[in-house]
């Protein structure tokens, strides 16, 4: 098994954790990052340090706020100089928020896309010199299954900005594959246990405005909806399962690793309108002579 240097974004809880301290136990050096790392995230640093010990693996702290060029750019020098090098990074940071799509102010949405899109292209920009230098690559998108799937309602920001961050991931890999960067995107289903995903999503900042909704015509479909997603997702649904599926992909030889991966119990279609988009992709690729875009190669 060739052993990779990882950067996992947001892995302070949740998808982020799980998957770190997979990687980590398949043999990988991995840095886990998150923000306050000396502030309200420092237990979280001991608790890592102290599994890491305990299993006798290589998991690593760093901090990274997505949200910041600087600190972007300050966790990637960090790394390059603790291992020397960086070969896989999983864009898996992200927030999610819950509430009718009309009550979110403006800056909310500015806020989750900040978070969810632009906190991508921050640790891209900060990373990928470095990677194209190196000649290989792979970049790992944690999406979801609402950009294509089954859209419940009460969760338009989270939706939008996911979305926005799959296009994103998609246009990118094909301007990498001859830099010898290869691109995965996973797409897990609704896991409503197993992760804070639910339990710390954000709430409309215009309470009146979503008063109007829980008393009007609507009133009762957010219960509806939560109850109707957990209804869906089969009682043994192990969020593990996102984790040991990106150990997979990372541990799958250059050159052979699927472009997507789906990851959802509850089967809620995105499968099928993702192969039909992503068929649809090659054969436009095909169609305009750039083919060779779609297959990564050693730069």
């Amino acid at each position: 098994m060739t052993k990779h240097v990882i950067l996992v974004t947001g892995a302070s809880s949740g998808f982020g954790l799980m998957t770190a301290r997979a990687l980590a136990t398949a043999g990988h050096i991995v840095y886990a990052s998150m923000r306050e790392t000396q502030g309200r995230n420092a237990p979280q640093v001991a608790a890592v340090a102290a599994w890491a010990a305990e299993q006798q693996v290589d998991l690593r702290t760093v901090e990274l706020d997505v949200q910041s060029d600087t600190s972007s750019e300050a966790a990637v020098a960090h790394i390059l100089a603790d291992a020397g090098r960086l070969d896989v990074i999983v864009h898996n940071a992200g927030h999610m928020m819950f509430g009718p799509a009309e009550a979110f102010t403006p800056e909310q949405y500015i806020q989750q896309y900040d978070v969810n899109v632009l906190g991508t292209q921050r640790v891209n920009r900060a990373a990928l010199p470095l990677l194209r230098k190196q000649g290989k690559g792979l970049l790992v998108w944690v999406g979801s299954s609402s950009t294509r799937g089954g859209t419940p309602p009460f969760l338009a920001p989270y939706f939008a900005a996911k979305a926005a961050m799959d296009a994103l991931a998609v246009s990118y890999s094909t301007e990498l594959a001859l830099w010898g960067i290869e691109t995965t995107i996973m797409v897990p289903g609704a896991f409503t246990k197993g992760t804070n995903h639910f339990a710390h999503s954000g709430s409309p900042a215009d309470t009146a405005r979503a008063a109007e909704y829980e008393t009007g015509p609507y009133a009762g479909i957010t219960d509806k909806a939560l109850k109707g997603l957990a209804s869906l997702e089969p009682a043994d649904a192990d969020p593990a399962e996102v984790a040991q599926a990106i150990v997979r992909v990372v541990d799958t030889p250059f050159g052979k690793r699927p472009f997507r991966v789906h990851v959802d119990p509850s089967q809620d279609g995105a499968e099928v309108v993702n192969a039909v988009a992503d068929r649809v992709r090659r054969e436009m690729y095909r169609n305009i002579d750039l083919e060779d875009l779609l297959t990564p190669r050693i730069a």
